[in-house]
């Protein structure tokens, strides 16, 4: 009997639990610590991870998808997956991904939820019974009460099927949408801004991980792309991923400027745009005066200065009493209040100049007539999680949904061109993790606060960054190889002392927004392009003799199949073994928090969507806002770059009228 949508049958269930309890498995420990003890000894089991996964089929499965699962958990039935023992189940699943690329993409997938569940998950404490055993210390302040941090953003309560009215629409509210809403209300525009998450600020920002993934993440921060090959990290809250990243504010480099003005955006390579930007610094509140570097960026710089590499602070969009003891919990939101997000800075300016938001609301499609916008139709979630119809009427549209959700808008509305969805840029990012003597720590301080560009042009222009992250138990008990579950607990068991580093690449090849049956969007991406797979290759051993120089005692890479190097094993063999692993799809961890491109400006139709101003070459009055409308990926973290443009397009748009 296959899955259905509502329940699992008692052989997949009982395989399912199977799958659970090897990735996470009740082990014993040799050791008197009963913490520690308990620890090993407790499986997925025991926290109900296989019922909650189940319970989730229904919200987060189409029915293809549904049949998938399905079908593995049936192949595995079949294996007695339910009735081997740990030695047997773990070589059956290693054995499966192995025979089958579609099964390791779905067994990694599932690898990657247990394990998050495992070590993020809350109890109604709001505590993790994981956490003491590896050292986690979980939240340290409670949210302010709502009198302390009111919302004061105007938000239009959308209760039945509605019809709303405005000069202009813009659908989502990060980096490039708020700008935009800001500039044009300011200009006298009636702006109504449609935003798919929710609104949430300081008061309701518990330093919870899995909550924060949930409420603040697009689909809950387990997009992966249709192959497995990377994971989809971005915003989806009202202020979008200004909410949840780094604030790492690197201006748009002058060499993509001038790329970018040759493929027809006119001006941007001029000293004009340096205004632009500038504006953006200034109402961010950019500056190096409250970037302090926590210990991981203590071993970055150590390793970059052994290797006499050049690193630089970061510039953050922080204010000056940014408290860094608080810092590590930035990207489920800043509840100090110190992160100077769109939701903070633009999107304030915008609702002060008059604009109205609505959230929970997903744009289905842009309307249009004689080849010029309408308005959207859209469903607003009720607060009661039933949905209502919206329909706003708005002869100009700005699309800025991100370079997911922005292409799949235009092809479920059927405009834009040949090129829409095409030129997908992720800025794959790669992380190699040290574990060193003295404790780390790196949940405390800022998650980023030093970069190099040393390598950012390693080949014709392109090449990578090289930074450090936080630590989050959940996420990163999913890049961890997996050989067994009592090898990962033990490494998980280090987690105190170990340190990222990561490289983020200026993509050369290109990926691809698609539509899947139900009109949902689907990211095609992988290490097709030679010159990104050499620079996945080089970014990975960098990372390693970065971490080597910097004292660490064992290196690690994100291969799911461990890569490891320990203190005084033969390092030059270490390099050959990165050089030579494995950099296919579910074979290495891969991220992408920078997605850009896929409705690109330019100036031929038939291979961009918007013209160099931003407006759609094939229907008039819908014009690109966000990331997606970058021509080229910027190499570096896109923030600044996306507010500069918008700043221009709205510019345009005012023009336009």
């Amino acid at each position: 009997m296959a899955v259905t949508a509502e329940v699992l049958t008692d052989a997949q269930r009982a395989t399912l639990a199977a799958i659970c309890d090897t990735y996470v498995p009740a082990v014993e420990a040799d050791t008197h610590d009963p913490v520690e003890r308990d620890f090993m000894a407790r499986a997925a089991s025991d926290m109900g991870i296989p019922a909650r996964i189940e319970a989730m089929i229904p919200e987060t499965m189409s029915a293809e998808e549904v049949q998938g699962f399905a079908g593995l958990l049936d192949a595995l039935a079949e294996r007695g997956m339910a009735e081997l023992p740990l030695e047997g189940r773990t070589q059956l699943l290693h054995g499966t991904a192995d025979a089958d690329p579609e099964a390791k993409a779905g067994l990694q997938g599932l690898k990657q939820l247990v394990t998050l569940l495992f070590y993020a998950l809350p109890d109604e404490r709001g505590r993790n019974p994981n956490w003491e055993a590896i050292g986690y210390p979980g939240p340290i302040s409670a949210p302010p009460l709502a009198e302390e941090a009111p919302k004061t953003i105007t938000v239009a309560e959308v209760e039945d099927d509605a019809t709303l009215e405005a000069d202009v629409c813009v659908v989502g509210s990060g980096a490039g949408g708020s700008v935009i809403a800001a500039r044009l209300a300011e200009a006298g525009r009636s702006v109504l801004v449609l935003e798919m998450g929710g609104y949430r600020n300081e008061q309701d920002f518990k330093q919870l991980e899995l909550v924060g993934m949930q409420e603040l993440y697009y689909g809950g921060g387990l997009v992966r792309s249709e192959s497995g090959s990377i994971n989809v990290l971005a915003g989806s809250t009202l202020g979008g991923g200004t909410v949840v990243n780094y604030m790492n504010c690197i201006r748009t480099p002058e060499r993509i400027r001038r790329e970018w003005a040759e493929l027809g955006l006119e001006g941007v390579d001029h000293p004009d745009y340096e205004a632009r930007i500038d504006a953006v610094a200034e109402r961010l509140g950019a500056n190096t005066e409250a970037t302090k570097q926590n210990n991981t960026h203590q071993r970055l710089m150590e390793g970059l200065d052994a290797r006499g590499l050049e690193h630089r602070p970061i510039v953050r969009n922080a204010t000056l009493n940014d408290d860094p003891v608080y810092c590590g919990y930035c990207p489920t939101g800043c509840q100090q209040g110190c992160k100077r997000s769109a939701m903070k800075t633009w999107l304030q300016d915008a609702s002060d100049a008059g604009a109205r938001a609505v959230v929970g609301c997903r744009v289905e499609r842009v309307v249009c007539d004689g080849g010029r916008a309408t308005g959207v139709e859209a469903t607003v979630t009720r607060p009661d999680g039933s949905p209502a119809r919206l329909v706003v009427e708005a002869p100009t549209v700005v699309v800025a949904c991100g370079s997911v959700e922005s292409p799949a808008l235009l092809l479920r509305s059927g405009i834009g061109g040949p090129a829409v969805g095409k030129n997908l840029r992720l800025h794959p990012a790669y992380v190699t993790i040290g574990v060193y003597d003295e404790p780390i720590e790196g949940w405390t301080g800022q998650i980023q606060s030093l970069v190099s560009d040393e390598f950012d042009a390693l080949e014709d222009g392109f090449g990578f960054l090289l930074e450090g992250t936080g630590v989050f138990p959940g996420l990163f008990s999913g890049t961890l190889p997996w050989e067994d579950g009592a090898a990962h607990k033990e490494l998980m068991q280090t987690l105190r002392w170990q340190a990222p580093f990561i490289s983020v690449a200026r993509d050369h090849g290109a990926g691809e927004v698609v539509l899947d049956p139900l009109g949902r969007a689907v990211v095609r991406w992988g290490l097709d392009d030679p010159v990104d797979a050499r620079l996945a290759v080089r970014a990975n051993v960098e990372l390693a003799k970065l971490h080597q120089a910097a004292g660490a005692r064992q290196i690690v890479t994100g291969h799911t199949r461990a890569v490891r190097w320990r203190h005084g094993e033969d390092f030059d063999a270490f390099l050959e073994a990165v050089e030579g692993a494995s950099y296919a799809p579910n074979d290495v961890a891969c991220f992408t928090a920078h997605q850009m491109g896929a409705c690109r400006m330019g100036a031929d139709p038939q291979t961009s969507v918007a013209d160099g101003r931003g407006q759609l070459h094939d229907t008039r009055g819908v014009w690109i806002g966000d990331a997606s409308a970058f021509p080229t990926a910027p190499g570096v973290n896109p923030m600044v770059s996306i507010m500069a443009l918008a700043h221009r397009t709205a510019d345009m748009i005012v023009e336009a009228a």
